[in-house]
């Protein structure tokens, strides 16, 4: 998972005031429920000790958001009296919750978004397609394709000499149509940096595009003749098409990270161990079990790499004032600030996983720990 949409909130200093709480609107007593959930949780921020101008703006933001449909989460961060990021979450959180710390928890969003694929679909019969784009962030994009070509697009037979220049017209039409089609497809798989591109919808048509789609989004692609662009069709069998796709798109992923991790034969494995790479920006991918009961803590200074298991080794480092905060909370700072990814595995993936965490580095020299002497 690439997390540089959480770098604004690591840009300033805090403390910060995160928020999670379920915002569904699935029933008639939906808003005072949510204005219940929302005040208990503001409550919460002030017996911590958060500044009444910060609550007011994430209470400006709680009662302010747009509605969606049916189960969804809120999750906002804010500091200083400003709301750096607000994000829907696709279902509610877990349980409603709300801190105040030196960083903010951040970990409770990255392990609900999961590991992102950007992807597009493509939805083509003979006069043009609907595509729709997704990015990593979730970010929709949509462009309806109008061929120019509406002559003669079924083959007819209407016998005598003028047959064939009937079947080249419409063989024609449909090419320059599908031309179109693929020409925005590309746009947008570029623009969102798509791992997968579905095509589906009329069986010639998708042929006819899928044939002058660029190499590179021939290789994502999948075909399906789920769906149809007739007003009233079922788009389900297209949806399961898509989610499954991007599913195993998002499995074989983990499956590539844990694997580069296993060939590293311990190095980068542990808490410790991930500390001392981060400290000296070695890590490329961090691998973390999500474990919200966790109690674990580390300290911290202003910068992303002051981080430590013990604070004397960040006053060696001339760092005055640690602080000590939740241990994610400051393992996902470091990331940020290193530029690194991060994979978030349930318990059932990776149980061996010692202290649930571990990286994947970037390179490993005589001062990595369990490094070998050679």
């Amino acid at each position: 998972m690439e997390l540089s949409f959480l770098r604004p909130l690591y840009e300033r200093p805090g403390p910060w005031c995160s928020v999670y709480l379920d915002a569904s609107r699935d029933t008639q007593d939906a808003r005072p429920a949510l204005d219940l959930r929302w005040r208990a949780l503001a409550g919460q921020l002030a017996d911590q000790g958060a500044d009444p101008e910060t609550v007011a703006a994430l209470d400006r933001t709680v009662r302010g958001h747009d509605p969606l449909t049916g189960d969804y989460g809120l999750a906002a961060f804010a500091a200083d009296g400003r709301v750096l990021l607000a994000e829907y979450l696709s279902a509610p959180p877990a349980k409603d919750l709300a801190t105040y710390g030196p960083l903010p928890h951040t970990m409770p969003l990255v392990a609900q978004r999961g590991e992102e694929v950007a992807w597009v679909r493509v939805l083509a019969d003979r006069s043009g397609a609907d595509v729709v784009a997704v990015s990593a962030g979730g970010v929709p994009r949509r462009a309806h394709v109008r061929g120019r070509e509406s002559y003669q697009l079924r083959r007819v037979k209407p016998g005598g000499w003028s047959q064939s220049r009937y079947q080249r017209a419409a063989t024609e039409a449909w090419h320059r149509n599908a031309g179109d089609a693929a020409a925005a497809t590309a746009e947008l798989a570029e623009r969102v940096g798509a791992e997968v591109v579905v095509l589906a919808g009329d069986v010639r048509a998708t042929g006819v595009l899928a044939a002058q789609l660029p190499r590179k989004w021939q290789d994502r692609m999948v075909r399906t003749d789920a769906g149809a662009r007739t007003g009233g069709a079922d788009p389900a069998a297209m949806e399961d098409v898509t989610v499954q796709t991007v599913a195993e798109v998002a499995d074989r992923r983990i499956r590539e990270t844990l694997d580069r991790f296993g060939v590293q034969e311990d190095v980068g494995a542990g808490l410790a161990a991930v500390v001392s790479a981060l400290r000296r920006n070695q890590v490329d991918t961090m691998l973390i079990v999500d474990d919200p009961s966790s109690t674990d803590e580390l300290w911290v200074g202003p910068q992303p790499t002051d981080i430590a298991a013990d604070p004397e080794q960040l006053a060696t480092a001339a760092v005055d004032r640690p602080r000590r905060v939740r241990a994610d909370a400051a393992l996902l700072r470091a990331l940020v600030g290193t530029g690194a990814a991060l994979t978030v595995l349930g318990r059932d993936e990776a149980p061996d996983l010692t202290d649930g965490v571990g990286a994947v580095l970037r390179y490993v020299d005589a001062g990595t720990p369990g490094r070998e002497p050679a």
